[in-house]
């Protein structure tokens, strides 16, 4: 048995040393080396969701659909769970708990591993990304903290969660936007390709007046790139506009330097002037030009 723990342990550390993670290799390792005595009937009622879950909205008619499987067929595969003060926490199978309560099953099955918090995390934006759409902002809340507690480089985490490096800048991009823009992306009434449109604006009160209208005027996506391509608009990387001044080229430099940076860059007096919203801002870039501090 205690050799057993020791080969698990081993094949854990080494999926989560893996530059591309896959979910479903995880918890496959899990279900092969664990024993039938392993698997065990939990109280759906101790069972508390993972705390870096980044989903927030769970898809109701998908939850429907499990539940009508479950009671047809039962809960086939176990739930990853982990030993908490209180109870436990879920590490992987959220949604399946949620329909089994929705059917009224009083208990799951369910494997227990000591997962760190570092693995947990992994996981729940895995099991998200890898099975079920998170929208756009739980993405880039998911994305933030990852960057954040497992000190990865953008580059490091695009290998990790196997997304371009361009979408995890995109994605990142979207938290600049004003709350309550957020919230209408969470709700999905405004799309990804609009919300990316609106993060390249520079005024929050702008960004929220045009997004009200995206959603009153059903405004599709390809209107409102032409629309906010007016002078009336404010953006943080200005587009590249044809002008008479002597200083073209550098204009046209401008907006290739801003475009890589994804910030507002300006070329004056032979100096290149970066903006930059806060220090995590500021390391973004740093990252990107290749400086270490």
């Amino acid at each position: 048995m205690e050799n057993k723990k020791k080969a698990l342990g081993m094949g854990l550390e080494q999926l989560f040393n893996n530059e591309n993670l896959d979910l479903a290799n995880v918890e496959k390792k899990i279900y092969e080396t664990a024993n039938r005595e392993e698997i065990i009937d939990i109280k759906i009622s101790d069972l508390r969701p993972n705390p870096y879950q980044p989903r927030k909205v769970f898809d109701e008619e998908a939850i429907e659909e499990l539940s009508n499987s479950i009671k047809e067929h039962g809960v086939i595969q176990p739930i990853i769970i982990k030993k908490a003060i209180k109870g436990y926490e879920i590490i992987a199978g959220e949604r399946r708990v949620r329909a089994s309560k929705k059917v009224g099953l009083e208990k799951i099955p369910a494997i227990i591993r000591n997962f760190t918090d570092t693995e947990m995390m992994e996981i729940a934006l895995l099991e998200n990304l890898q099975r079920e759409n998170l929208t756009a902002i739980e993405e880039a809340h998911a994305y933030q903290q990852m960057l954040r507690k497992l000190k990865l480089t953008h580059d490091e985490l695009s290998k990790r969660v196997g997304k371009s490096r361009s979408h995890i800048t995109n994605i990142l991009g979207l938290l600049r936007l004003p709350q309550e823009v957020q919230e209408m992306i969470v709700l999905n009434k405004i799309s990804m390709g609009h919300a990316r449109i609106l993060s390249k604006l520079d005024d929050d009160n702008q960004i929220i007046e045009t997004a009200n209208k995206i959603i009153k005027e059903a405004i599709p996506v390809r209107k409102l790139e032409k629309v906010t391509e007016g002078k009336e608009f404010e953006r943080r990387i200005p587009i590249n506009r044809r002008v008479t001044e002597e200083n073209e080229n550098y204009k046209y430099v401008e907006n290739l330097v801003g475009e890589k940076l994804d910030t507002k860059v300006k070329i004056k007096d032979k100096k290149i002037i970066i903006n930059f919203n806060n220090v995590a801002d500021l390391n973004r870039i740093l990252e990107i030009l290749n400086i270490k501090e």
